[in-house]
């Protein structure tokens, strides 16, 4: 698999996008190309993972404080084998559901058995990821999807199920409605192999959300 997108592959994308239709044309104008943080480190991608979990389903602030506190409940460095030594009752006592507990839990269980290999992920194809990622209780297309497009850096992931990319899909077309999870998928498919970069915009168009950009 080729390596994680450059900003000037970012760029690259968005420039096309914009050429080919006067929609992703005024998206770029209007938000600019897409600004992401930096993937993490194979080292930090277990961390990176377990902070997703933590942040589903809760607004920015909430899920701030919250991983704050497993952080802090933790210790540093961030291992599957420092969050079982934690155990349940500690990571529940952080603010985590007892499901998003639960998930943590697996989800070191199966990195530090080697189930999930997080260190040789970025060399699998999208679709596996996906595969990979969900036999992880707890973790579903979406929150593998996000690591695809946020962590390995991903240019052709299209989250068709996240509300925000639906709502700023219908926004930026002009449509009535947001589109279901099923209507999304087709109505991405003119914009691959770039549609991690509509969909960064899509989010641009209704969230201002610090973790989205630089």
């Amino acid at each position: 698999m080729p390596p994680p997108a450059t900003r000037a592959a970012w760029v690259s994308a968005a420039e096309e996008l914009a050429a080919r239709h006067e929609v992703p044309a005024a998206m770029l104008e209007r938000h600019g190309p897409p600004r992401l943080r930096p993937g993490a480190a194979p080292a930090r991608r277990f961390e990176a993972l377990a902070s997703s979990i933590a942040y589903q389903q809760l607004a920015g602030r909430a899920a701030e404080v919250t991983w704050s506190r497993v952080l802090a409940a933790v210790g540093d460095p961030f291992t599957p084998e420092a969050v079982l030594a934690a155990g349940h009752d500690v990571l529940r006592a952080t603010g985590l559901s007892t499901a998003k507990t639960t998930s943590l839990l697996d989800l070191a269980t199966k990195v530090r058995d080697g189930v999930v290999r997080l260190d040789r992920i970025g060399r699998l194809p999208d679709a596996a990821v996906v595969e990979h990622l969900t036999v992880v209780r707890g973790i579903g297309t979406w929150t593998a999807q996000m690591f695809l497009l946020f962590e390995l850096r991903r240019l052709d992931v299209w989250p068709a199920g996240d509300l925000g990319v639906r709502v700023g899909f219908a926004r930026a077309f002009g449509m009535d409605a947001a589109p279901t999870e099923r209507e999304m998928a087709p109505l991405g498919e003119p914009f691959a192999p770039y549609r991690s970069v509509l969909a960064w915009w899509c989010w641009r168009e209704v969230d201002t959300d610090s973790r989205f950009t630089t």
